[in-house]
């Protein structure tokens, strides 16, 4: 709804303009900020994120984070005009990656584009669900808004324990979107060997461990897809846990 006290339109929702010396109606911009509300109420980002930006990122003076904000901001702004559509961070819990997520998110929606927002297992629970005739109608319809949805940001991606149909599904949903140039932002704390710090061998008191990797928990042909349409940005290493800066900050 207009704003009944907005000095440009008066309340109606519409301002004049000039186009090439002809006078027509435009939609006010007080409009435009009641479409972003409801945008942002219905895009299900959690409510500890509703406000991040990267305005708000604590980057400390931290050079590489600084750089990644930097890419993030570029990702944004060139949105939809580049060559792929997708962001996905890679890096260790506690990085940032899902206030940089959800700032990539809200940029994209303050330029018109509607986004909703998933954790992984969550979206996996609900699609599940929906096989189960009881389920309710959110259940039912979570796996069609995934592929549907103009931006769609899965938090978490690969968080769950790898089967026969959590890979068919992903790849389904993964390959829909690549095929159809919709959007996915994604976040991941599994790495991946073609990032550097990629390896699945990290040294241990004991020995050698093996780390599960993002191809280990999605598969293959989704792994290969999301990097095919996205940006693929790796979070630094040796970062104070994000959670506890920001809290000492704040």
């Amino acid at each position: 709804m207009p704003d009944s006290s907005c000095i440009i339109c008066r309340g109606t929702g519409w301002r004049v303009e000039e186009r090439n010396g002809v006078s027509g109606a435009a939609r006010c911009e007080c409009t435009r900020v009641d479409v972003q509300a409801q945008m942002l109420d219905l895009s299900g980002i959690p409510a500890l994120y509703q406000s991040a930006s990267l305005d708000n990122f604590e980057a400390q003076g931290n050079t590489a984070l600084q750089t990644i904000m930097l890419l993030v901001r570029g990702y944004a702004r060139e949105y939809p005009n580049s060559g792929k559509p997708g962001l996905l961070l890679i890096g260790d819990p506690g990085t940032g990656k899902t206030h940089l997520a959800v700032s990539a998110m809200r940029m994209l929606m303050q330029k018109g584009f509607s986004g909703i927002f998933y954790d992984y297992q969550n979206l996996l629970h609900q699609i599940r669900s929906s096989y189960d005739a009881a389920s309710g109608t959110g259940d039912r319809e979570a796996y069609r808004n995934a592929m549907e949805a103009e931006v769609l940001l899965l938090d978490d991606l690969g968080a769950h324990r790898i089967t026969d149909w959590v890979e068919d599904t992903v790849t389904s949903l993964i390959t829909y979107r690549c095929n159809n140039k919709k959007p996915i932002i994604a976040t991941t704390n599994l790495p991946d060997p073609d990032m550097p710090g990629g390896s699945r061998k990290s040294l241990s008191a004991g020995g050698t461990d093996y780390k599960r990797t993002l191809i280990d928990q999605i598969g293959m042909r989704a792994r290969s897809r999301l990097f095919e349409m996205c940006r693929v940005v790796r979070m630094p290493g040796q970062v104070e846990d994000y959670r506890v800066r920001k809290a000492r900050i704040n």
